[in-house]
């Protein structure tokens, strides 16, 4: 047998770590490979049903979100959570949730690890800024768009946010270089330039606001809206004097531009000169483009401001060129009316209103208005009654129609007509205690007259119910009791209380005395009666009823004197020449 040379054993020896070597690689080639990929897709298995877990949780919560279930969204993107604690997106919708139902601590935790896990979604910042902007935190707000404009491209536009929170803070320095930022982005803008000048009036910097305003105005030059912000900007820092020249140039490019040619006669007017004033409010009131309705609004404010000289001279005119430019517009009338009220020449107001009436004849205001005017001021009872029946065509309901052409019938002797339409406004207007009031002076006179006592007695006492002062209704009421010879002591306690109001009147004495005569105290109604011719009554009716005391006291040459008096006198008996001619009393 040969032995293994030294070479061939060294050979041995070092082949046989190789051996054990590439023996071990095998293995794990072989045996340990299949163990280790077994355990690795066994994790990732893990890993996979984890994540459809948390998506099926976080789907179903969307779905109840959307479907306003916040109670079950909430509970659904928790679960989500809990199975995937890294979900920027469920940290969001949870975060959304609790900041819609006024929690902002909950929702801040939420929003700052959405924002922590998606750095780079825009969203999860302007939740946390929203949120802390919630809680006034706004140096932390401002932050938050600070790093989210570092971190994310093409977030540059909420520099202005991030603007507005530095004015909240009163940090007007950074907000101006914030809006200076956004000019050199966007360009200039009337809505940076507008903030930009609310910071510097803050700031009590006058001069850097009006500069804004140039700059803007340079850069579109006759664009109206940028002129008329920085004039009144001018006026509002009382400046009146320098807004002018603004829209005079501006007038000078675009002079059909009706809101400045207004505002510079506003202006003009203040700083006093009228004619210029009045001139630029006739131009723009003759633009077809300046609605009719701010042509009445404008002048509706002058027509505060009466009287004034200055005032009426301009609001006849400006009502002039609206009818001029209107003429089939109904309001065009009615505020040439309410012109002539305000200065107290009720007959032209009238005749404007019924103008009105022609281009719309439904409106209840003006029929309201023109019945007031006929029958307080005018005392135009026929035309009363006329219009106030064209009214109740198109208001059957509205009482006060109704009361018009009941008192305008009384007046007219038309009681049947009268107490129909009085009776009726009762009915229309039971809240309106006191216009039932006046309707029930007005029916007790009414009733009367139609010698239904008991109503009229019924309609005086529901006035007295309700106001026991009042002297019309003491003063007639006692008198007609006195004349149906009824109720006459209680007629007498009636026009005590009358002369105790008003011991002077003469209409009231005459009642007085008429009481005491018809009770048979002659001496008392002289004395009452002497006392009214001695205040100056140039009634016929008292003088007669004097000398009817008298002739009852037996003093008949007196009593045939003072007959004599009042017989060239107005309101006297039917009797009156009887009484002359025969010497005899007849009642």
């Amino acid at each position: 047998m040969v032995r293994p040379t030294f070479f061939f054993l060294l050979k041995i020896r070092l082949m046989k770590p190789l051996f054990i070597y590439f023996l071990l690689i095998a293995l794990s080639v072989g045996f340990w490979p299949a163990t280790v990929h077994a355990q690795k897709r066994k994790k990732e298995d893990r890993e996979e049903r984890k994540v459809q877990e948390a998506t099926f949780y976080f789907t179903e919560a969307m779905k109840y979100f959307i479907l306003e279930d916040m109670e079950r969204a909430l509970m659904l993107f928790e679960k989500s959570l809990d199975v995937d604690p890294n979900n920027a997106a469920a940290h969001f919708k949870i975060a959304e949730i609790y900041l819609d139902r006024n929690q902002p601590d909950l929702a801040l935790s939420h929003a700052t690890q959405a924002v922590k896990l998606g750095p780079d979604n825009k969203y999860y910042y302007l939740m946390k800024a929203e949120v802390l902007t919630k809680q006034s935190n706004f140096k932390q707000a401002a932050e938050v768009f600070e790093e989210m404009m570092a971190k994310i491209p093409g977030t540059e536009e909420y520099i202005f946010n991030l603007a507005a929170i530095y004015s909240y803070q009163g940090a007007y320095d950074k907000a101006l270089t914030a809006y200076d930022k956004a000019e050199k982005e966007f360009g200039a803008a009337y809505e940076i330039t507008t903030q930009k000048q609310k910071i510097y009036l803050k700031q009590n910097k006058l001069d850097k606001a009006i500069a804004e305003g140039e700059k803007l105005i340079e850069k579109y030059p006759g664009e109206p809206q940028f002129v008329m912000a920085l004039a009144e900007m001018l006026v509002s820092n009382d400046r009146e004097k320098d807004a002018i020249p603004y829209l005079e140039d501006l007038l000078k490019i675009a002079p059909e531009t009706p809101e400045a040619r207004l505002m510079l006669a506003k202006l003009y007017e203040e700083t006093g000169n009228g004619q210029k004033s009045l001139e630029n409010m006739q131009v723009a009131f003759s633009n077809p483009e300046v609605s009719i309705k701010l042509k009445l609004e404008l002048v509706a404010k002058y027509l505060k401001e009466l009287p004034d000289p200055q005032i009426e001279k301009l609001c006849d005119s400006l009502t002039d060129v609206i009818i001029q430019y209107h003429p089939e517009e109904a309001d065009a009338y009615i505020i040439k009316g309410d012109f002539y009220n305000a200065i107290n020449k009720p007959a032209l107001a009238r005749d404007f209103y019924l103008k009105s009436t022609k281009y719309d004849d439904a409106n209840f205001n003006v029929w309201q208005s023109l019945l007031s005017i006929e029958f307080q001021k005018l005392q135009q009872t026929d035309s009363v009654i006329r219009h106030s029946e064209e009214a109740l065509e198109m208001f059957p309901n509205q009482g006060i129609l109704y009361f018009y052409n009941g008192a305008a019938n009384a007046a007219d002797k038309n009681y049947t007509e009268a107490a129909y339409s009085l009776e009726q406004c009762k009915q229309l207007t039971a809240n309106n205690p006191e216009l039932i009031k006046y309707c029930n002076v007005y029916l007790g006179d009414v009733y009367n007259a139609l010698e239904e006592y008991e109503k009229s007695d019924t309609a005086y006492e529901a006035v007295l119910g309700a106001e026991p002062t009042n002297v019309y209704v003491l003063n007639n009421f006692s008198y007609f009791l006195a004349l149906r010879q009824q109720k006459l002591d209680y007629a007498n306690t009636l026009s005590t209380k009358l002369l105790e109001l008003d011991p002077k009147n003469t209409n009231y004495l005459d009642t007085r005395a008429w009481v005491l005569y018809k009770q048979g105290d002659y001496k008392q109604a002289k004395k009452y009666l002497e006392q009214a011719i001695a205040q100056g009554a140039s009634s016929g009716e008292v003088v007669e009823h004097y000398g009817d005391v008298l002739f009852k006291l037996g003093e008949v040459d007196k009593a045939v004197t003072q007959w004599m008096k009042a017989k060239g006198m107005d309101d006297t008996s039917d009797h009156i020449d009887k009484k002359i001619a025969e010497r005899k009393l007849y009642e």
